[in-house]
């Protein structure tokens, strides 16, 4: 099944794509309450509405396929860290503590784009993609989301969609070295779509593992960049969502991207290992291809210039408050 949001003549609706065309869902219903009411209730739905027209794809906008309550993004890749650490250290360095555990960040679920919208990148001179797959949590009766193991975590995930994690490249490097974040270089835009493909479609591509076997790939204005296999990441989906719920919880709607797949996942990675290429600007499009899933197209609108702030106030000493 692919679950969709789209905007027409007649407005915005939520529903399925079934063939080549979008079937709203039945009883008023939308992608957050068809999370929460987990799979087995998605494929009853589906099954009524599935003999229905619809409306051609031709005929309307897609937008961001969930409402996300949370994003977390992970940085599950190998490759990834070796590459991008060498533009930034000098040299490639996975260090010790990222084979220990996933480790992700939280990034603005307000400021999640769709298919066809432009990413409003702050003033940058090093804007860059990120190509990702992610899993999209759903209900399962029961179950409060928290402390899960790993077989729980798996029954979590309704389904999977593209994630382009937009990065300022030139903000998260002065970020990162307060080592906190990162928090303005990534939070202005994070692209989903074009759909929700359940995750029982994606099963023929497993392991015994539970690794995806799907191939990746992403293109910057018509020409590949960079090609990868999902399995190559260090976890499978259902341990990121299984860490990610520890003393915590995972809720249907939340997003977890797997971070950037490696072999040219992003510029970053691909500048780390010497090649020359430039970063995104202004009419640039990316589009990203995920074996299973389908295509993520983004286009890069003009840089938005902010208000200025100043620095921090320097203090010469503590200031101090004279109690009574």
């Amino acid at each position: 099944m692919r679950i969709a949001r789209w905007r027409s003549g007649d407005g915005t609706a939520e529903g399925f794509v079934i063939g080549d065309a979008v079937v709203a869902f039945p009883d008023a219903r939308d992608v957050t309450s068809v999370l929460a009411a987990g799979l087995g209730a998605a494929r009853e739905l589906h099954d009524r509405v599935a003999a229905d027209a619809g409306t051609p794809l031709t005929d309307v906008t897609l937008l961001a396929p969930v409402k996300p309550g949370a994003v977390r993004d992970f940085v599950a890749f190998e490759e990834h860290v070796e590459g991008v650490s060498a533009g930034v250290e000098g040299k490639s360095h996975v260090a010790d503590e990222w084979y220990e555990a996933p480790t992700f960040y939280f990034t603005n679920p307000h400021t999640v784009l769709g298919p066809t919208d432009p990413v409003v990148p702050p003033v940058t001179q090093r804007l860059d993609f990120e190509l990702e797959l992610a899993a999209v949590i759903g209900g399962v009766p029961g179950s409060t989301g928290s402390n899960l193991t790993a077989d729980e975590a798996a029954e979590h995930i309704f389904g999977y969609t593209i994630m382009n994690d937009w990065s300022a490249r030139d903000l998260q490097a002065r970020e990162m070295k307060v080592r906190l974040g990162p928090c303005k270089g990534k939070d202005f835009g994070t692209t989903l779509g074009p759909w929700i493909v359940t995750a029982d479609e994606l099963e023929p591509y497993g392991d015994d593992e539970g690794f995806l076997a799907v191939r990746a790939e992403v293109f910057v204005n018509g020409e590949r960049v960079g090609e990868d296999l999902v399995s190559n990441m260090g976890w499978p989906f259902a341990e990121l969502v299984a860490y990610a719920s520890r003393a915590s919880r995972v809720a249907p709607g939340d997003v977890l991207g797997s971070g950037t797949v490696g072999n040219g996942g992003c510029l970053g990675e691909l500048w780390g290992r010497g090649y020359d290429l430039p970063p995104l600007a202004e009419g640039d499009e990316v589009r990203m291809v995920v074996e299973g899933v389908g295509e993520l197209t983004g286009r890069v609108g003009a840089a938005v210039p902010a208000p200025p702030l100043p620095p921090a106030r320097p203090r010469p000493a503590p200031r101090k408050r004279t109690f009574a």
